[in-house]
């Protein structure tokens, strides 16, 4: 007879929760067994995780369960949110927040059309960065996100308003855009690397 991991599968099931957190009856539901069960499977867990020296726990907030990072660790974790090491950029993301900067408020699919390519992950990093947030919501249908530079991005970039930006040129040859552009990228990412 196999012996189910009962913990590693809670375990698993609340990481892939992430901030939504499960509910003891959710757990119950998947893992097919009783809420007690369940219940006995989360307590073991908790205590697995305060006998040993990991970095998370278990913490129930409103009727679900999350996983979360242990308190004591918070003034690592503010470390690693403002270093700025940790601030590079990738080109892809770098262009997204060009053009974001410049045409704001744009929806994804816009971007996606200047880009020519997905732009998901760029916009996650930059909205994790707190570079970008959602600004509202395009007319029509589907009303999909629109988005926009916060205040964040003003200060990593020395600009008081967005208006301080360095103007687009309006007709020029695709060469010297291109030149511009890369120009215009160096600079992101020297502030970046800085």
């Amino acid at each position: 007879m196999e012996i189910i991991n009962w913990k590693g599968i809670v375990e698993s099931l609340l990481f892939a929760a992430g901030d939504e957190g499960l509910s003891l009856k959710q757990i119950t539901l998947v893992l097919e067994i009783n809420e007690l069960q369940s219940e006995n499977v989360l307590r073991e867990l908790k205590e697995d995780y305060k006998k040993t020296e990991r970095g998370i726990t278990i913490v129930e907030i409103a009727g679900t369960f999350q996983l979360a990072t242990k308190k004591e660790n918070s003034d690592y974790l503010k470390k690693l949110v403002v270093s700025p090491s940790n601030a590079t950029l990738s080109q892809a993301a770098l262009e997204t927040l060009a053009i974001i900067a410049y045409k704001q408020p744009i929806t994804r699919a816009e971007i996606e059309e200047i880009r020519g390519v997905k732009t998901e992950r760029p916009l996650h990093t930059l909205a994790a960065k707190a570079l970008i947030k959602e600004v509202g919501r395009a007319e029509g249908t589907g009303r999909a996100y629109l988005y926009g530079t916060t205040k964040e991005f003003l200060d990593y970039f020395g600009l008081k308003r967005i208006e301080e930006l360095p103007p687009l040129p309006e007709k020029v040859e695709d060469e010297f855009i291109q030149d511009e552009a890369d120009l215009f990228f160096d600079r992101f990412r020297e502030t970046f690397d800085s």
